[in-house]
């Protein structure tokens, strides 16, 4: 009779060899479980194909105006029902300016932290590579922008070159890129006189590739976590540069500028603002809750590729 050898199959060596297909599973696993952070991402989803589908799924052009039908408010309120979220002060229907609005705040926020998380690694991981005096000089140039407040030095940079979405992006992502140069330093110090790293050095492999190929890999998650939470403030600071007229112009539109332009017929069209105002939180809470969950979840795969 043979004999059965009983493997222990959740050892550090075994989890570095499972191929990625599995940390999915089990990723899509912990999701299923989590019914908060299951809503979330179906949520986002949901954000992300009616901005994407826009111009297919939108009811009305939400450039065009209707002065007949101006200020009607939604068909559960009593309202038109070709209108289902109702118009604003110049007839143009809500429902279609969300879902455009949608797309405007949603580029500008994934385009911004694309920006600054690019220029902020890359620092980053010069820093906590190199050491000495480029991390000190780096690292200096991060705690003197950090020192003015951010938003004021955003308003001041669209004010000086004039209010445009291009000049917006460039705002905040000067103003974002600290955050991300400050966090790659952090973690690359935790890998930079680690076994991998210095084998990498011993057979001459260059500085740039030991980056690239052996220290962002392992850095990669908490990045993720942080792209994430940031484009859910970018999100938020664009609709307060909006709200104040130093963002989106007309006739573009997001749901900051939507909040702006309505605000001047609340509360007799409440509307104007409550829809517009419900998305923004929403889509902050939503990436919040998801960038939580996505923390919890990597952090035990972390844990054995480390191990």
């Amino acid at each position: 009779m043979a004999n059965s050898t009983l493997v222990d199959t959740d050892t550090p060596e075994l989890r570095e060899s499972r191929p990625r297909f599995y940390e999915l599973h089990r990723m899509k696993k912990k999701m299923v479980k989590d019914r908060l952070a299951l809503y979330a991402l179906i949520f986002l989803m949901l954000i992300f194909l009616s901005a994407l589908l826009a111009s297919i799924i939108s009811p009305h052009d939400p450039t065009t105006g209707d002065i007949w039908n101006r200020l009607k408010p939604p068909s559960f309120a009593g309202g038109y029902s070709g209108h289902l979220l109702g118009t604003d002060q110049l007839g143009r229907d809500i429902l279609s300016r969300l879902f455009y609005g949608g797309r405007v705040s949603l580029r500008i926020g994934f385009i911004t932290v694309l920006f600054s998380s690019l220029v902020g690694i890359f620092f980053g991981l010069l820093a906590g590579y190199a050491g000495g005096k480029t991390d000190t000089i780096i690292m200096g140039l991060v705690d003197i922008q950090f020192a003015f407040p951010g938003m004021l030095v955003a308003l001041v940079f669209v004010m000086v070159l004039g209010p445009s979405e291009l000049h917006l992006i460039y705002a905040l992502a000067f103003n974002g890129w600290m955050v991300f140069a400050r966090m790659a330093r952090s973690l690359v110090l935790t890998f930079r006189d680690g076994p991998l790293v210095e084998a990498a050095k011993a057979i001459g492999v260059k500085p740039l590739q030991v980056m690239i190929r052996h220290i962002l890999p392992n850095i990669f998650a908490p990045l993720v976590t942080l792209f994430v939470l940031e484009v859910a403030r970018i999100i938020g600071a664009e609709a307060m540069m909006s709200f104040l007229g130093y963002g989106i112009q007309p006739p573009s539109s997001s749901w900051g500028l939507m909040i702006g332009e309505g605000r001047a017929y609340f509360p007799m069209a409440w509307w104007l603002i409550v829809f517009p105002g419900i998305m923004i939180a929403s889509t902050i809470l939503a990436l919040n809750i998801f960038s939580n969950w996505f923390t919890t979840a990597i952090d035990p795969l972390q844990k054995g590729q480390s191990g």
